[in-house]
């Protein structure tokens, strides 16, 4: 049975979500606001933009290691003007209803953003806030650590496999991976097809959720 049809053919505790990519796009917002901030350091836009999408920004930059730059500084930075900036935020299709219909106690967010920005760009976008959300300050390894989604399910009184994670973004797959859980990848804002064995949807309304008896979440292709 291929990764795709596995996905339908069982039942799961709770769904974990990321957030940028996966429920929202905020791809707009957060390139306009990392390449201002890659002039002023003179830094390369173009080979850098790729390398911010699902990782903790204080990650980022610590990875360039630019001569006399407070990561941390930096990181508060450009958080500040994240969080200014919400303009052309919007839901990842029918993300918001079918999170929306699932039970509270059954999925949780596991975002490499601090919690302020995550909080203000769901709500740019629509999207409910979860019981449950994992932030940047929740965790000491970002992804692809799979620290956040580890946490998350045990918030939710699961193990990581008894769930399964929304992604988009290879930091948070290869996280996911290792956290041993399975997967559904959403592919509304890849430029390029993402070749994977995981299970791939491009839009929410591909998808129809069922409730077991027991509270177990199923799900059938539309």
């Amino acid at each position: 049975m291929s990764a795709h049809d596995a996905v339908f053919n069982r039942a799961f505790g709770a769904f974990l979500f990321d957030m940028d990519g996966t429920v929202l796009n905020s791809i707009a917002a957060a390139e306009r606001i990392w390449s201002a901030w890659a002039v002023r350091h003179g830094v390369n836009v173009e080979t850098f933009l790729p390398t911010i999408h699902g990782v903790r920004a204080i990650d980022t930059i610590t990875r360039l290691n630019l001569p006399g730059v407070d990561a941390e500084a930096q990181a508060a930075f450009i958080t500040k003007a994240e969080i200014e900036d919400v303009e052309g935020i919007v839901e990842i299709p029918g993300a918001a209803a079918f999170l929306k219909s699932l039970p509270a106690d059954r999925w949780a967010m596991v975002t490499s953003a601090p919690r302020d920005l995550a909080l203000r760009r769901m709500a740019a976008a629509g999207i409910p806030e979860p019981a449950v959300m994992v932030t940047a300050e929740d965790v000491t390894a970002g992804k692809p650590d799979p620290a956040g989604y580890r946490l998350a399910a045990r918030r939710l009184g699961l193990e990581p496999a008894d769930c399964l994670i929304f992604e988009d973004a290879t930091v948070g797959i290869e996280a996911a991976e290792a956290a041993g859980a399975p997967l559904m990848i959403i592919t509304t804002t890849h430029q390029h097809p993402l070749e994977t064995a995981h299970a791939t949807i491009a839009s929410y309304r591909d998808i129809a959720l069922s409730i077991d008896s027991d509270g177990q979440l199923r799900l059938q292709p539309q």
